[in-house]
């Protein structure tokens, strides 16, 4: 890794909700900047109406190119020069479009390796929708844009607490044909994956949620336990993947059974994400699994109702960058003694019931014994 400090993209979002406060409100910490270098991703007049209109002492450096990004400065890239209407708290095409072109451009710069790890201020779905944007949100997005054929997977997360989804934004007639055994196999895969790798958990436990209340009672309110969940984990266990359940939800986080895993995989989006906001309070952080870019987002959305009212609390955001910039480092540690593995020194003989491996080093044969 580079001498320098990790630089993290922050894409400003709509443009009409709480991106640029939050922002804000964090690096008005200076501590912040010994961490990292910000470069956010917007406009420096959206950014000047929303200090003013907030009335933040906010003080950033306009740059027009991620390569000029300085050092202990709030560094705000140009990404558009056009005017753009602000109506705080109202949604709008304009708001929309202003986000769209902040990501598009951030997603540019990652490609040409201009930035370490990404943060999102929230978007609006809905405003944000174009002949461009076709996408139910951020993850898919990111998915098709920069994924190269790798899956994405959405955890929310916070210091006690993982909660992975099969399904995501999926309206919920949806969700019992999308939860087949391919799926949860791959996301638990994806999971596990994630969880020794980005969070460092050597022997990650993960606890699979029924789908059925009750975990379908033995086939009595549904048979997708019997028929679809527990051959997945049979088929995980089988992996080497340590995966237990299926759990009825209501009873698995109401009891605290959670505190015994390092991960949970809910099957839809309200079934992991109401139980892990109720937790996570104002600390729970989005993050995007399974891509080559590192992509964290604050849990919560764009907040229009309280948009211009300096009352948004940044915490959530704040632990988005932290997480981003641990995760960072993490698989960098995690990369780095498999970036030049040894040669192989084992010879293989397979006998009658299984393949046995002896660790012992090939001899170079003499001459006379070649004989």
């Amino acid at each position: 890794m580079e001498n320098r400090k990790i630089r993290v993209a922050i894409t400003h979002g709509d443009t009409n909700g709480i991106g640029y406060e939050i922002i804000f409100k964090t690096f008005a910490d200076p501590e912040i900047l010994e961490l990292c270098t910000p470069i956010v991703y917007g406009s420096p007049k959206v950014a000047a109406y929303h200090r003013k209109s907030l009335n933040l002492q906010a003080n950033f450096t306009i740059i027009n190119k991620a390569e000029d990004a300085r050092e202990g400065k709030l560094n705000l890239l140009t990404t558009f020069d056009e005017e753009v209407k602000v109506e705080l708290g109202a949604p709008s095409k304009e708001a929309g479009q202003a986000a769209f072109i902040a990501l598009e451009r951030a997603m540019s710069d990652y490609q040409k390796g201009l930035f370490d790890v990404l943060v999102t201020a929230p978007i609006n779905k809905n405003n944000i929708q174009s002949d461009d944007f076709h996408f139910c949100g951020h993850t898919e997005y990111i998915e098709e844009r920069v994924g190269d054929g790798q899956k994405a997977l959405m955890i929310l997360m916070n210091d006690m607490l993982r909660v992975a989804l099969v399904t995501t934004h999926l309206p919920l007639k949806d969700v019992a044909a999308a939860i087949t055994r391919e799926a949860i196999v791959e996301k638990a895969t994806i999971f596990h994956q994630s969880l020794r790798r980005d969070f460092r958990v050597s022997k990650p436990r993960i606890a699979v949620l029924s789908l059925n209340p009750h975990a379908g009672d033995n086939g009595v309110i549904g048979t997708e336990e019997q028929e679809i969940i527990c051959p997945a984990i049979d088929q995980l266990a089988g992996s080497g993947i340590n995966a237990y359940g299926p759990f009825a939800a209501d009873g698995f986080f109401g009891s605290g059974m959670y505190t015994a895993f390092d991960g949970v995989l809910a099957m839809y989006h309200d079934q992991g994400l109401a139980p892990f906001k109720t937790i996570a309070a104002e600390e729970g952080v989005n993050f995007t699994a399974g891509l080559p870019i590192v992509r964290t987002s604050p849990d919560h959305g764009t907040a229009y109702d309280i948009a211009g009212k300096n009352v948004a609390n940044e915490s959530s955001f704040r632990h988005a960058i932290f997480t981003a910039i641990d995760i960072f480092r993490n698989r960098a540690n995690y990369d780095e003694p498999l970036a030049n593995p040894l040669k192989k020194l084992y010879h293989e003989r397979r006998d009658d019931s299984e393949k046995v491996r002896f660790a012992v080093p090939k001899q170079k044969t003499s001459e006379k014994q070649a004989e």
